[in-house]
């Protein structure tokens, strides 16, 4: 029998630590647990929404007027180079559990926030790459037909931060199976070394926010595009250039409205500088778009999640 809390504080499970109460609140450590919650949701005629690490969201100031479900499934089972992990697993600790085991394949998301099911319905990545590369299956929960249903890399609709989980609400990650690869121990994990301490040197660690607020957008303007490649000294990929640049040439570092910030040391971290309301940063995230769209015709589209909206 799970517990269904009322009028929960939302904001002490972002990592924004922003947003106003739950109506309910329930946790499940099972799939049956899982349906008994949204059964509750059924009964009670309300909504709900899966509630992974809270690293990727922003909630509105007036709560969620429906029932939060925080998925605890946190097992982990690993058969040679396969690894069947549980949604509520945090994404940093199966990054540590294969590297410690020399399996290779996922040493780039070390760092990236969150859990496994949330990386996996935002198809999450880094240093070009996404765990999508690792995926063999996912076993998701149809709440329409009411059962577990299981899909094969091809059929998740795998894409630049989204999947068939994140267009599809029906649809809650349960479990996925990894397939890695044999690598050598010290190598591998030499590797999530230095990938956390590329991460750490952006100076961000500890700060209130959700980590890259929007989506690198795809760029028509050709002298955007060979402003980059001078500056940097790379080329431009597909068209695509890193959001938090093109809003640091938008001249928008350090923009301030009420308690939110665009962060100073990136450009793409939108950051709860003080006691940010969720106003706030809907105001600022507006601000910035409108910026970028007004000096580059360039439209940039929100990778972080809204609730309560």
């Amino acid at each position: 029998m799970i517990e269904i809390k009322e009028n929960i504080s939302l904001a002490p499970f972002t990592s924004f630590r922003i947003g106003g109460d739950a109506k309910f609140y329930a946790e499940v450590f099972s799939v049956e647990e899982l349906k008994e919650a949204l059964e509750f949701a059924k009964d009670k005629k309300i909504d709900f929404y899966i509630l992974g690490g809270g690293t990727n969201l922003l909630v509105s100031d007036d709560g969620f007027d429906g029932l939060i479900i925080k998925i605890k499934m946190n097992e982990i089972s690993i058969d040679g180079e396969m690894i069947e992990v549980q949604s509520g697993v945090p994404l940093i600790k199966i990054v540590n559990t294969t590297s410690g085991q020399g399996l290779s394949g996922l040493e780039k998301l070390a760092g990236i926030p969150g859990t496994v099911g949330g990386a996996v319905r935002g198809n999450a990545g880094a240093f070009s790459v996404e765990i999508k590369s690792c995926i063999k299956t996912v076993t998701a929960y149809d709440t329409e037909k009411m059962e577990l249903v299981s899909f094969e890399n091809e059929q998740c609709n795998f894409a630049y931060r989204t999947s068939i989980f994140k267009e599809n609400k029906n649809l809650i990650v349960i479990s996925t199976t990894l397939a890695l690869q044999k690598g050598d121990i010290a190598e591998v994990q030499k590797i999530v070394t230095e990938t956390i301490m590329t991460r750490s040197a952006r100076g961000l660690n500890g700060t209130k926010s959700a980590g890259s607020y929007f989506m690198n957008p795809v760029v028509e303007n050709e002298k955007l595009c060979q402003e980059f490649e001078k500056e940097k000294g790379v080329p431009v990929r597909n068209k695509t250039l890193p959001a938090g640049w093109v809003i640091e040439q938008a001249g928008l570092l350090g923009k301030q409205i009420g308690g939110a910030q665009v962060s100073e040391k990136h450009a793409n971290y939108i950051i709860n500088a003080g006691e940010a309301t969720a106003s706030d940063v809907i105001m600022l995230v507006s601000f910035v778009k409108q910026q970028v769209r007004d000096q580059f015709g360039i439209q940039l589209t929100e990778e972080v999640n809204y609730l309560g909206f």
